[in-house]
């Protein structure tokens, strides 16, 4: 890579953020982590910021700051929250939660990085969503903002295509993260049957989301745009739904 392109990534301390973070700098660029809590062997790390992603007036003041140290090539948004309630328990609550985690949350960054992309005339934005967003038991305000998520990114696409910025959507499946941990126990009946309808067999791994994210931000998927990627181990394939 000629330049470090620098690139944004939200929710980097753990999980996928944390292996995309570290791929990408693995990659060349010049990534800089945002999530709540700071990882204590990135104690010193002048490129992670801490931000809570649910203070959207603090979200917007920190990336617009960073921006205006600099353009940034790409925008990875992947911080996220998932309330676990059936329909009967789920309140407005959780449905503001995840909407302002994982829907406006993603729309503060992205206001605040176009300017850079388009002077630059070139930009990637990957938002993170979940097979969720196809259905799943117990995930009424997860999975309504997941969904909203892809319908949000397919609409930037548009907006976005002829600035040369491209935006696409990754839709994970069952991944070995601390959020699938907790919100899907191993030991509760729903968790084993997941598991056991998984073609591949096996849960994902943060780094193999990573790797894709890596894909979409390279200059050669200039024209792929408006995509959603389900890498779930085949279960949007699958006869079997849980």
């Amino acid at each position: 890579m000629a330049t470090r392109r620098r690139v944004l990534v939200t929710g980097a301390s753990k999980g996928i953020g944390r292996a995309t973070l570290a791929r990408l700098r693995e990659d060349g660029y010049e990534a800089i982590g945002l999530a709540r809590t700071r990882p204590a062997d990135l104690a010193d790390d002048p490129a992670f910021h801490c931000c809570d992603l649910n203070d959207l007036a603090q979200t917007r003041a920190l990336v617009s700051g960073l921006a205006a140290q600099g353009p940034f090539y790409a925008l990875v948004n992947n911080a996220a929250m998932a309330p676990t309630t059936s329909l009967d328990d789920a309140s407005l609550t959780d449905m503001d939660d995840a909407m302002r985690v994982n829907v406006n949350a993603a729309l503060v960054c992205a206001q605040a990085l176009l300017p850079g992309m388009r002077a630059q005339g070139a930009g990637r934005i990957v938002n993170l969503s979940s097979r969720a967003a196809l259905g799943k038991v117990n995930r009424t305000a997860y999975s309504a903002s997941k969904a909203a998520v892809i319908g949000m990114s397919r609409t930037w696409a548009l907006e976005l295509a002829a600035s040369g910025i491209t935006v696409n959507v990754i839709a994970p499946g069952p991944i070995a993260t601390e959020l699938f941990r907790t919100a899907s126990p191993p030991d509760d009946p729903k968790t084993r049957a997941l598991m056991a309808a998984v073609p591949v067999q096996r849960v994902g791994a943060p780094e193999e989301i990573a790797h894709a994210i890596a894909f979409l931000l390279d200059e050669r998927s200039g024209f792929m745009t408006g995509q959603t990627l389900h890498i779930d181990g085949g279960l949007t394939v699958s006869a079997v739904r849980v």
